[in-house]
C-alpha cells in the first residue's frame, strides 16, 4: 500500500478539453511549471485558443476565439503535450486516467474541462438539428440552402443569432417565455431588439473584429472527421460569421414567434398523414385567421399551445447540460443541481486532486452578491486560468486568494448587431421584489437598463454605444448610495462620469 500511495506524486498536470477552459488551464499550468510536462488531454484534433485579447475595464475583457491545430499549441508551448483521444475512464483513488486510445495517465493534479453538450429536444430524430459548436453549425449551413421553412426552439443566446442571422426562409420560433432572450434580458431589451427583426438589415455588413469561426484554414480533406458523438467546443458570440445563412426563399426576414409554449411532439411526414390532422400555414397577415397548409413537410411539431406546423427542420437552441458523463462510472462527485461538478472557492472537486472548470462545473462556493455562474465563454476563460492558479499554489503547499474576475459578473457580446453589456444581477436575479428598475431608450439607437435596490446599484444591461459601462461597473462594485442623485442618473443630459470620476 506505501508504494501505491506515493505513485500519484509522480504523475504530471493533466488537463482534459481542449475548448476555451481546458487550452487557458493548460497555458497557465505551462507559464508556472516551465520544465514540468503537462498534458492536455482533448477528443477532437482542433482546440480552441484565445486571441486578441482584451481588458476593457476591470472586470469586462473582450477577446477572439480562434481554431488551431493542436500543434500551435505544442509549438507556443514546448511543455504542452497533446493527446488526441477522448477519456474512457477515471479512476480517482488510483490517480489515473484511462484514455480511449487504450493508454494511461498517472496524475498529481487534474483539471476537468469537458464543457458541455446541446440538451437535444429529442434523440435520434434526422430533422432535429442541434447547435453548440462548428461542426454542427456547418452541418446547420448545408441544410439551410435547402429549406423553405424551419422552426427554432430555445430563447438563448444561440437561438437570438439564429433568428437574426437567417434569410429567404420562414423561421418559426418558439420559446418558453413572455419575450424573446430572457437568459440575457427582460421584455424592454427584447421588445428593443425586436423592433430589428422587422426593419429591414442594413445591407452592407459591418465588418466584425472577432475571427470567423470556420474552419477553412485546415483543407476540408485533412480535418478529421470528428466522430458523430464526440462533442466539438462550444461557439463564440459571432460563429455564423463567414456562414451564409440563407434559405431558398427570396426575401429577408420572415419570423414568427409563437410564445410560452414548448414542444409537445415531433411527427415524421408518415405518422402525421396517419394522424389525419392539419397543420398551419406561416402566418403573415395578424389580422387573418391562419389557413391549413396544403404542403407537405419532412417533418411536424406539435407544440403545446395546439399549433402544428410542418417544417423542413428543427433547430434546437434549448441550453446544454455539463458533460460529466466520461467521469462519473465508480467516482463519487458531488453533482450540483444543474448536474455540473460541484466546485469550491479553489476550483476543486469533492475529490483529492481533481480541480474542474468551465462548462462543465457548478460553482459551489458562497458567490459575491452581483456575481452568477452563466456558461459563457468569459467564464470559462477565467475559471481555467484560475483553476491552473489554484493547481499550482496547492501543488506547492501554497494558497491563492479569490480572483478579482468573480467579484462582478460582467459580458459583453453582441445581438442583432448591437453591443450588448451585461452587469451584476442584470436581470435581478434573485433580488426578489425588493428591488427597482430605471430605464432610458432611444428607439433603434440605445437601451439602458439599472437594476436598484436600497439607493446601491446592483446589475445593468447596455445595449448599443453607451459608454457607462465602466461608470457603472464602479458603482456596482463599490456599492455607492445613489438615491440622492434619483432619476437623474440616467439623465442623458448630465455626464454621468463626471460625477463619478
Amino acid at each position: 500500500a506505501g508504494v501505491a500511495r506515493q505513485r500519484p506524486t509522480m504523475g504530471k498536470f493533466v488537463v482534459v478539453g481542449g475548448g476555451i477552459a481546458g487550452v487557458t488551464c493548460a497555458e497557465q499550468l505551462a507559464v508556472s511549471f516551465p520544465s514540468e510536462e503537462i498534458l492536455l488531454v482533448t477528443a477532437s484534433p482542433v482546440i480552441k485558443a484565445v486571441t486578441n485579447f482584451k481588458q476593457v475595464s476591470k472586470t469586462l475583457e473582450e477577446f477572439d476565439v480562434e481554431e488551431q491545430p493542436s500543434t500551435v499549441l505544442e509549438s507556443r508551448f514546448p511543455n504542452i503535450k497533446v493527446i488526441e483521444s477522448g477519456v474512457k475512464q477515471l479512476k480517482s483513488k488510483e490517480h489515473c486516467v484511462f484514455t480511449e486510445d487504450g493508454n494511461q495517465h498517472i496524475y498529481k493534479k487534474l483539471c476537468l474541462c469537458a464543457g458541455a453538450k446541446p440538451k437535444l429536444i429529442c434523440e435520434g430524430n434526422p430533422y432535429v438539428l442541434g447547435i453548440r459548436d462548428t461542426d454542427s453549425a456547418q452541418e446547420f449551413q448545408r441544410q439551410l440552402t435547402k429549406a423553405k421553412r424551419i422552426m427554432i426552439i430555445g430563447n438563448g443566446g444561440i437561438a437570438l443569432e439564429l433568428v437574426y442571422e437567417i434569410e429567404g426562409c420562414e423561421v418559426i420560433w418558439a420559446i418558453k417565455d413572455k419575450a424573446i432572450g430572457n437568459t440575457f434580458f427582460d421584455a424592454g431589451a427584447a421588445e428593443f431588439l425586436t423592433s430589428r427583426l422587422i426593419s429591414e438589415k442594413p445591407e452592407a455588413k459591418i465588418p466584425h473584429k472577432r475571427t470567423k469561426y470556420t474552419t477553412e484554414g485546415m483543407k476540408k480533406e485533412a480535418r478529421p472527421k470528428a466522430k458523430a458523438d464526440t462533442v466539438g467546443s462550444a461557439l463564440g458570440p459571432d460563429w455564423h460569421e463567414g456562414l451564409d445563412l440563407k434559405g431558398t426563399k427570396e426575401f429577408s426576414h420572415k419570423v414568427h414567434m409563437e410564445t410560452m409554449c414548448e414542444v409537445k411532439k415531433i411527427y415524421l411526414q408518415e405518422e402525421f398523414r396517419l394522424l389525419k390532422k392539419n397543420s398551419l400555414t406561416f402566418p403573415t397577415d395578424p389580422h387573418k385567421s391562419v389557413t391549413t397548409d396544403n404542403e407537405t413537410w419532412p417533418v411536424y411539431v406539435e407544440l403545446t399551445n395546439g399549433k402544428l406546423y410542418g417544417c423542413d427542420f428543427i433547430v434546437s437552441a434549448t441550453g446544454v447540460t455539463p458533460n460529466t458523463e466520461p467521469f462519473l462510472h465508480g467516482n463519487s462527485f458531488d453533482l450540483g443541481e444543474d448536474g455540473g461538478l460541484k466546485v469550491d472557492e479553489h476550483m476543486l472537486t469533492s475529490l483529492p486532486d481533481i480541480y474542474a472548470a468551465g462548462d462543465i462545473c457548478t460553482a459551489s462556493w458562497q458567490p459575491s452578491p452581483v456575481w452568477q455562474q452563466m456558461r459563457l465563454w468569459t467564464q470559462a476563460r477565467q475559471m481555467g486560468w484560475y483553476a491552473a492558479k489554484c493547481m499550482a499554489a496547492a501543488s506547492v503547499g501554497d494558497y491563492t486568494d479569490m480572483d478579482f474576475s468573480f467579484e462582478l459578473f460582467a459580458h459583453v457580446t453582441k445581438f442583432f448587431n448591437y453591443k450588448v453589456v451585461l452587469l451584476g444581477k442584470y436581470n435581478a436575479q434573485g433580488l426578489g421584489s425588493d428591488h427597482e428598475l430605471m430605464l432610458r431608450c432611444t428607439k433603434g439607437q440605445e437601451y439602458v437598463k439599472v437594476v436598484m435596490q436600497n439607493g446601491r446599484m446592483m446589475g445593468a444591461v447596455l445595449i448599443g454605444e453607451t459608454d457607462l459601462e465602466e461608470t457603472f461597473e464602479n458603482l456596482i462594485l463599490n456599492q455607492m448610495d445613489l438615491s440622492p442623485y434619483g432619476e437623474e442618473l440616467l439623465d442623458p443630459n448630465i455626464d454621468i462620469e463626471d460625477y463619478f470620476d
